[in-house]
């Protein structure tokens, strides 16, 4: 094994650091988020997820796009930048919301810059590393963003309790890291010039389908079946608050899932790379389902804390995982495009997913809704390992 194969590159380290402090920025507002929209602007549990859901698949949309894009110029770096400086400016701005709506807005134009820039990022990190540390770099990269949300929401709970400041006031000390996480993308990262076999040939018009390959899409298929009972985490945050856990402690409750998310992503990675893709997301979303229909029938507020702690260890098991299995799966000339296909599927599950999750709440009750998602988690598992995939160890 080369020197190169064994290392991570500048790059990565450099993405990890960007996305460290966006998420100190995110997470500093989303754990929060939950209380402000149902008792400062008095929001449904349904129209909630109406939020959510609709703000992942703006950004679902706008990931096609731009992947293709960065595959077609074979520049990654400029959408990167143009998306985390979007996101940046708009996120603090849930300060001077006034109403739900306003919210909404807000939130739709934040996810405009994560769409820009996650489809070009995932794939720059995959032309930055040698293939057979892929799920290693990955989960580097999901540690520093797991980070991000220890930090941000220590940070938030640290203002609230402790300087007695307004939510308001603390979302907008978020617009601080983001500023930190523009700077960094701006001056630490780099191009990835394609290599000569890399270079794809002229294309007259759009194709977002070339050459992905039939096990690409089953793939996103079954991903596509998980996703649709994978609800935002804000109703995780609000059956916290059913359960007991007081608003002020929503923040440390969203910082212990997160410690827990960073400690175990690059074990993850690496174990992926090591056993294989697939063992790794049946693992993960079995023991999702686990945790949903766990939710489901808690009863007592250190029951939040314990399975809060658990669901942190189907992030590490599966985020680095499916980049990864992504990338092993399509050609080098394909990554944007495919990590565009990607993120569309998973952003568009989002809304039908948060939709209806919130709709089973709202007319039934909160163990009917995380039954339903614990469900779709099973049928995936299931799903993926009839799938025949492999682990390349070149490129």
């Amino acid at each position: 094994m080369s020197d190169r194969s064994t290392r991570l590159s500048r790059n990565v380290y450099a993405l990890t650091v960007v996305s460290f402090f966006t998420d100190v920025s995110s997470e500093m507002i989303y754990p929060l988020l939950p209380a402000f929209l149902t008792v400062v602007l008095g929001v449904s549990a349904s129209f909630l997820g109406a939020i959510e859901g609709a703000a992942e698949s703006t950004a679902a949309l706008l990931k096609l796009a731009s992947g293709w894009w960065s595959d077609r110029v074979q520049r990654r770096k400029p959408l990167v930048v143009a998306g985390y400086t979007i996101a940046s400016i708009m996120r603090p701005l849930v300060a001077i919301a006034q109403s739900a709506a306003q919210v909404l807005v807000i939130r739709l134009s934040d996810r405009v810059g994560k769409g820009i820039r996650n489809s070009p990022r995932d794939a720059l990190i995959a032309d930055s590393v040698d293939p057979a540390i892929r799920g290693r770099a990955f989960g580097f990269n999901r540690t520093g963003d797991n980070a991000g949300g220890v930090v941000g929401p220590l940070v938030a709970f640290a203002l609230v309790e402790w300087r007695h400041v307004s939510l308001r006031t603390v979302f907008l000390w978020a617009a601080v890291p983001a500023a930190i996480a523009v700077a960094a993308v701006i001056f630490g990262v780099r191009e990835v010039p394609p290599s000569s076999s890399a270079r794809p040939s002229p294309a007259p018009q759009l194709d977002l389908t070339q050459h992905l390959g039939g096990r690409f899409w089953a793939v996103l298929g079954v991903i596509l079946l998980f996703t649709l009972g994978n609800s935002t985490d804000a109703f995780l945050l609000l059956r916290a608050k059913q359960l007991g856990v007081p608003v002020a402690l929503a923040p440390i409750l969203w910082a212990l899932l997160n410690i827990v998310k960073s400690a175990s992503n690059i074990p993850g990675g690496i174990l992926s790379d090591r056993l294989g893709r697939k063992p790794l997301l049946v693992a993960g979303w079995l023991l999702y389902a686990a945790v949903y229909f766990a939710f489901g029938r808690a009863h007592l507020s250190w029951h939040a804390w314990a399975l809060f702690g658990i669901y942190g260890i189907f992030f590490g098991l599966t985020e680095g995982t499916e980049r990864a299995l992504v990338t092993d799966i399509v050609p080098a000339t394909r990554r944007g495009t495919a990590f565009g296909w990607y993120n569309l599927t998973v952003g568009l599950g989002a809304l039908p997913a948060s939709i209806v999750f919130g709709a089973l709440w709202d007319r039934y009750s909160s163990r009917v809704a995380f039954d339903f998602g614990a469900t779709l988690a099973l049928a995936a598992a299931l799903g993926i390992a009839m799938i025949s995939v492999r682990t390349p160890r070149t490129a």
